[in-house]
C-alpha cells in the first residue's frame, strides 16, 4: 500500500544496514509518519507489547525478525530460548505470535534471514488471496446497487498496517476499488485505542476510499437504517470450530449485524486458526494497561497529547477482545477461498490443519 504515494510494506530490512529491522511506529499515526529501528530482539518485543506494530499478521512477522535480531547477538540456543520465552510473553491473544517463533525455531539460526523473509512475503501473498476471495461478496452488492456505493462496516484496524501489506478485512476493500467499484466505509473508532480512527481511517485515506469515522456505538444504528450493505472485520485467533477472537466491541457488531440481516463477515489468514482449540471462550482475553481507557491521544496545536477524560481515581478496565460465535458469522474469508463458520467449513479448506 501507500505513504504519500511512495509503496510501503510495515516490516523491513535497513535498506543501508542489514543488521537493522525498520517498522512503521503506528503509536504516531495518523498525526506523525515516524519509522523505527529495531536492533535487538529485546526492541522487537516492546515494539509489539507497547503496540507500535499490532495486529496478528504483523506481529508474527515482527517476532520473525526479532528472532533474526537475536541470533546476530548469539546463536546460542539458550540464548534463542530466551529471546523466543521473551517474545512470547508480549501478547497473549494472537496465536501468529506462537506460530511464527516456532517456525522459526524449528530452523537453524543461520536460516533465520531467509525464513523471516519468506514469512513476509508469504503474508503479502495470503492478504492479497483474501482480497481476491472477499471480492465477489462486493461484487454481487454492486451489481444489486446498480452504480450507488457498497457500504461497508469495518471494527478496528485489520488493514495493512496489521498486516505485511493488502491487510485482511480491508483488502477485498482495497481490490474493490482498484477495479473501480463504488464503495465507502463506515470506521468504527475503536476504543480504548481508536485503531479504527487512527490507523483505518489514516490507510483508506491515503488510498483514496471514501469513508466516514463513526462511534463505537453508532454501527447499529445505522444497520438499523438500512445504510450498511456489509460487515467485515478481522480476528486475532480463529478457533477450529470458527469462532474468532477480534478487538473488543466485534461481539457487538455481530449482534446487531444478525439482528438486522446484514451480512457479517471475518477475514483471516490460515495463521490465525488455532486447531488446537475449540471453545472460543477458552481464547485468553489481554488485560492492558488501563490508562488506555482513561486517557486519549489527539492532535492539539500541531502537536500530539495525550489527556486524561476520567476523574482521578476512576478505576478502568481494559479487556483488549472479545470473542464472536460462529453462530453469528456469514463466512470466513481465507485464502483458501470463503467458507463457513464451522469445523467442517475449515477443514474443507485446509484438510490438513495447521500443515494444509
Amino acid at each position: 500500500m501507500h505513504v504519500d504515494g511512495k509503496p510501503f510494506r510495515t516490516i523491513w530490512p535497513h535498506p543501508g544496514d542489514p543488521s537493522i529491522v525498520q517498522i512503521i511506529d503506528q503509536r504516531q499515526l495518523p498525526h506523525a509518519f515516524v519509522i523505527q529501528d529495531l536492533k535487538t530482539w529485546q526492541d522487537g518485543a516492546t515494539a509489539i507489547r507497547d503496540m507500535a506494530v499490532r495486529g496478528a499478521p504483523l506481529i508474527g512477522a515482527t517476532a520473525a525478525w526479532s528472532m533474526v535480531l537475536a541470533a546476530q547477538a548469539s546463536e546460542d540456543r539458550a540464548h534463542l530460548a530466551q529471546a523466543a520465552e521473551g517474545l512470547l510473553a508480549t501478547r497473549p491473544t494472537a496465536v501468529n505470535l506462537r506460530w511464527a517463533i516456532e517456525r522459526m525455531q524449528a530452523e537453524e539460526p543461520a536460516e533465520y534471514r531467509a525464513l523471516a523473509e519468506d514469512i513476509c512475503d508469504e503474508d503479502v501473498a495470503i492478504s492479497r488471496r483474501i482480497a481476491e476471495h472477499g471480492l465477489p461478496l462486493i461484487e454481487a452488492l454492486a451489481d444489486e446497487k446498480k452504480g450507488d456505493p457498497v457500504h461497508i462496516l469495518t471494527h478496528c484496524n485489520a488493514g495493512w498496517l496489521a498486516t505485511v501489506d493488502w491487510g485482511t478485512a480491508t483488502a477485498p476493500i482495497y481490490l474493490a476499488h482498484e477495479r473501480g467499484i463504488p464503495v465507502h466505509v463506515w470506521v468504527d473508532e475503536t476504543r480504548p485505542r481508536n485503531q479504527g480512527a487512527h490507523l483505518t481511517a489514516w490507510e483508506l485515506g491515503q488510498e483514496g476510499i471514501a469513508h466516514t469515522v463513526i462511534v463505537d456505538n453508532a454501527g447499529g444504528h445505522l444497520m438499523q437504517h438500512g445504510q450498511v450493505d456489509l460487515c467485515i472485520t478481522g480476528t486475532d485467533r480463529t478457533t477450529r470450530s470458527g469462532a474468532v477472537a477480534n478487538k473488543i466491541g466485534t461481539y457487538l457488531k455481530a449482534l446487531a449485524a444478525k439482528d438486522n440481516g446484514v451480512p457479517f463477515y471475518v477475514a483471516l489468514p490460515s495463521t490465525t486458526i488455532d486447531w488446537d482449540l475449540d471453545d472460543g471462550f477458552a481464547i485468553p482475553i489481554e488485560q492492558r494497561d488501563p490508562e488506555e481507557v482513561t486517557h486519549v491521544q489527539g492532535k492539539h496545536d500541531g502537536a500530539t497529547v495525550q489527556v486524561q477524560i476520567t476523574p482521578d481515581g476512576s478505576p478502568a478496565g481494559n479487556y483488549a477482545f472479545d470473542v464472536t460465535p460462529a453462530r453469528l458469522i456469514s463466512g470466513l474469508i481465507t485464502e483458501h477461498g470463503v467458507c463457513p463458520a464451522s469445523e467442517a467449513g475449515l477443514r474443507g479448506l485446509f484438510p490438513g490443519g495447521a500443515r494444509g
